[in-house]
């Protein structure tokens, strides 16, 4: 049975990007605790890859966590420039710190500003319009079994530090 679900996308022209950094500042504010209450890049779900030197100014978004350290280490070139294969990776995995909670070292993904009538704050406040918001309804199969999204990261959570310093974080968070 097809299903049809609105897919939320956002574009990179990364040749427009002149490291600016306007994305990382609203993003890490809009999700600040309590909302716009503080500005801290590390905790943002963009990310602008910086090489100063060699001219690459690269927006890249947070996905899905991993488990897995991948093996590619390729090196691509594009418009004369020179780019590492995790430059363009948009996994939150074990080999690096890019898209990590630096408080509790949780995996980040980009949810588009939910909540936001307008669309993601990134995209507004780009001052090159090199991130471009796009929607389409895109079918699907349903699957006949899934796991919700929480289990998953939970999952994750368990394997990496262990049942009781999750179910011991989960329940200091929820005193606060």
């Amino acid at each position: 049975m097809a299903n049809s679900r609105k897919v939320k996308t956002i574009k990179i022209k990364a040749d427009k990007c002149n490291g600016c950094r306007s994305c990382e500042v609203i993003c890490s504010s809009f999700h600040a605790k309590p909302e716009y209450s503080s500005i801290n890049p590390a905790r943002s779900r963009i990310q602008v890859i910086r090489f100063p030197l060699r001219d690459i100014w690269l927006p890249v978004f947070a996905g899905e966590y991993t488990k897995a350290e991948c093996s590619g280490r390729n090196e691509y070139e594009i418009d004369g420039k020179s780019y590492n294969e995790c430059d363009f990776c948009r996994a939150s995995c074990p080999s690096r710190n890019r898209f990590t909670e630096p408080d509790s070292g949780l995996p980040l993904k980009c949810d588009m500003c939910e909540g936001e009538e307008e669309g993601p704050l990134c995209v507004r406040w780009c001052l090159n319009d090199v991130l471009v918001y796009e929607e389409r309804e895109e079918e699907y199969e349903k699957p006949v079994v899934t796991a919700t999204e929480m289990e998953l990261g939970l999952q994750s959570l368990i394997d990496k530090f262990g049942a009781k310093q999750v179910t011991d974080t989960v329940a200091k968070m929820a005193r606060h």
